[in-house]
């Protein structure tokens, strides 16, 4: 088939749930679901009949207590992937393409996802999944495509006949032991560069305490809705805390102030890149430039050929591609995305940087780029606070880790003890 435009790959039998998110926000949750193939006669919606179906979709997928006529702007990013896969459901679908569904969801809700998946296969729905998540493969899989830079590696390989190192090797060009180095170790004497004291925002967590240390790498762990996203905003000043306080070097901050936050050298790299990190229709240079916008400013002027030269320097630190300045952000992979937001933080040369969810998305290859960038950081002298859903990332890049359950820290896992299993047992 030689299929020009998605409505005719609909018309087709193939639904797409896409890795990042495309919801309307301003929609309700059964209007995102029949977007585009909205339930109607002549001209006039059944929007009765839209939430029936709705209700239906939401509850085979296990969240049924969804109310159809939410507005999607209001749910979390989890959520909203709920919505996404309800409405490639709502397809009469021959084939469903999808792209990293599990990024935001916690354990409860993949295996939610993993049900749904194998109701599909047995009526006969055939199901491309595409995750960097190898457990996932291993457990939805019959068999596996490795793509590396645009060129298929390898293709029909039986998931019970491929072990784990063979994939890694195939996706990286490197052997397991190599993708992701070992921590540099955090000397004694590192002073504290953050001080957290009983931090509290009211409905989302309370009496959050800890430090961090320059040249350390601090991880916040714990399943999606136990307060990660939450406490670094609020470090960051873009909430309120209505108790306790945020110090930098000995100095606090004013609470619910990003520019205070920003003047001390404190940076956040959201877990939402594309709508809370960057704007993608300008070039990587004016991104880059977004946290040092002053220091190229010449009376009424922007020195744009300094910012050019500038994120130069970043895109060879970064080896970003392709190695464009004047590239069109939105044009490139999540990867190459990420380490924009990155890039933008480095030009500031921050003491403390906030990384929610820093390789959400990214493939073996990108997460290790993306590991290389902290660990330089830090060995810089930077205090880093690393926010993931994924213990083996904690496990393999942060010096410790708090691990938060319910907005409240369960438990702090010292470098010895940081592993899979001990971190998922704390979050559950």
């Amino acid at each position: 088939m030689q299929i020009d435009n998605p409505v005719a790959a609909i018309d087709l039998g193939i639904a797409t749930m896409y890795q990042e998110l495309d919801v309307v926000d301003g929609l309700s949750i059964s209007e995102n679901i029949y977007l585009g193939h909205e339930l109607a006669t002549g001209g006039v919606l059944h929007r009765g009949q839209a939430a029936k179906h709705t209700r239906e979709l939401l509850t085979r997928l296990g969240h049924g207590n969804l109310s159809p006529h939410r507005e999607v702007g209001t749910l979390s990013a989890a959520n909203k992937q709920i919505v996404s896969m309800a409405r490639a459901l709502s397809h009469d679908a021959k084939l469903i393409i999808m792209d990293e569904p599990s990024a935001v969801l916690d354990s409860e809700e993949v295996k939610n996802l993993f049900r749904v998946v194998r109701e599909l296969t047995a009526q006969g729905i055939a199901i491309i999944y595409i995750s960097h998540r190898l457990e996932e493969i291993r457990q939805i899989g019959d068999r596996i495509t490795v793509i590396k830079d645009g060129k298929s590696m390898a293709t029909g390989l039986k998931v019970s006949e491929t072990p784990t190192p063979e994939l890694i090797r195939l996706m990286t060009g490197r052997s397991v032991e190599n993708v992701f180095p070992a921590r540099r170790p955090l000397p004694a004497d590192a002073p504290v560069v953050l001080g957290v004291d009983d931090l509290g925002l009211k409905g989302e967590f309370s009496e959050v305490s800890f430090d961090v240390r320059a040249g350390e790498v601090v991880g916040l762990a714990g399943l999606v809705g136990s307060g990660r996203s939450e406490i670094l905003e609020t470090i960051y000043g873009a909430r309120k805390a209505t108790s306790g306080s945020v110090s930098v070097a000995g100095k606090r901050l004013k609470a619910g102030s990003v520019n205070a936050a920003v003047e001390a050298g404190v940076g956040l790299s959201p877990e939402e890149r594309k709508s809370q990190g960057l704007i993608l229709e300008e070039p990587i240079f004016k991104n880059v430039t977004l946290a040092t916008f002053a220091r190229f400013a010449r009376a009424s002027f922007l020195d744009e050929r300094r910012e050019r030269s500038v994120t130069r320097e970043q895109i060879e630190a970064l080896e970003l591609r392709p190695a464009d300045p004047d590239r069109i952000t939105g044009t490139l992979s999540g990867g190459n995305q990420q380490k924009i937001v990155l890039s933008k933080w480095m030009a500031m040369s921050p003491l403390v940087l906030l990384l929610d969810e820093p390789t959400r998305g990214l493939d073996i290859k990108a997460k290790r780029d993306v590991h290389e960038v902290v660990r330089k950081l830090a060995a810089e002298g930077r205090g880093i606070i690393v926010s993931s859903s994924e213990a083996d990332e904690v496990a393999a890049l942060c010096h410790r880790a708090l691990v938060l359950s319910r907005g409240s820290i369960a438990g702090e896992l010292r470098r010895e003890e940081l592993t899979d299993a001990n971190i998922l047992k704390l979050a559950a």
